[in-house]
């Protein structure tokens, strides 16, 4: 049995440990689900402790129609890691917290603003994890080469002119097709005309609520566009969530 549990209470009665299955592994890998369907409460083993930290960021959150209560009886701690590893794998642990908030959005689970708030400041206290930002700078440096010429990077090109850049971008793309042939959300999004944007939103923590709902809107539309090639592979959960429903996102202004 896992060391890192939580504790779920005010559960829906039409809640599954399917559903409970769903919603959590947005927060890392699930090693095991005790759910009590008769006190409507269910306790979720995670796999690392940076997964069970996340899904406790969601207290308040919305599942079935219910506002759930998530605990732990004790607490969880972010890795470590001591290396950045090879850059391309990474778990959906390693994933900032704000790009969590976002996946959810975009798969149409309500979380309050108070829960994005939440969310940026945990990235803010612990970080982004080496293997995530290493995932992601090689990708910057390896596109930007394709688009851009050699030794650029699309994050730094943009910086310099940002408006030629960015149309530059589009039109290799549209040429040579980087975005189609890419095989996960990432490539596509930081080739894509608003790149820039989507890269800093990954490798900084200086981040507002509305750029979660930003995010989750880009996900969104790539969900939509090409839904055979998102799902699992850029988002690290089922696809089995519903589909994006404005009518339970929060409403709340942004947080500055």
């Amino acid at each position: 049995m896992s060391a890192y549990p939580v504790q779920v209470s005010n559960l829906s009665p039409s809640t599954t440990k399917e559903h409970l299955h769903e919603f959590f592994s947005f927060c890392g890998k699930i090693t095991s689900i005790d759910h009590d369907a008769s006190e409507q409460t269910a306790t979720v083993h995670f796999e690392k402790p940076s997964a069970a930290k996340t899904a406790l960021m969601l207290n308040g959150g919305s599942l079935d129609g219910s506002t759930l209560t998530v605990t732990s009886e004790k607490e969880h701690h972010d890795e470590r890691p001591t290396s950045a590893g090879d850059g391309v794998h990474f778990e959906q642990s390693d994933k900032p917290r704000a790009a969590i908030a976002a996946e959810y959005l975009a798969k149409g689970y309500q979380l309050h603003d108070q829960i994005l708030q939440r969310a940026i400041e945990l990235d803010s206290q612990h970080g982004i994890s080496s293997r995530f930002l290493s995932y992601m700078k090689s990708l910057d440096n390896t596109l930007g080469e394709k688009v851009v010429g050699h030794d650029k990077t699309i994050s730094g090109h943009v910086q310099e002119k940002l408006s030629q850049a960015t149309q530059q971008a589009k039109a290799v793309d549209e040429q040579k097709g980087y975005s189609k042939q890419a095989s996960d959300y990432y490539t596509r999004a930081v080739s894509s005309p608003w790149g820039q944007k989507v890269f800093q939103f990954y490798t900084t923590t200086s981040k507002q609520v509305r750029d979660i709902h930003e995010e989750a809107l880009r996900i969104k539309e790539s969900q939509s566009s090409k839904p055979a090639d998102i799902g699992t592979a850029s988002t690290g959960v089922g696809t089995t969530a519903p589909p994006l429903d404005p009518t339970v996102h929060t409403t709340e202004k942004p947080l500055a």
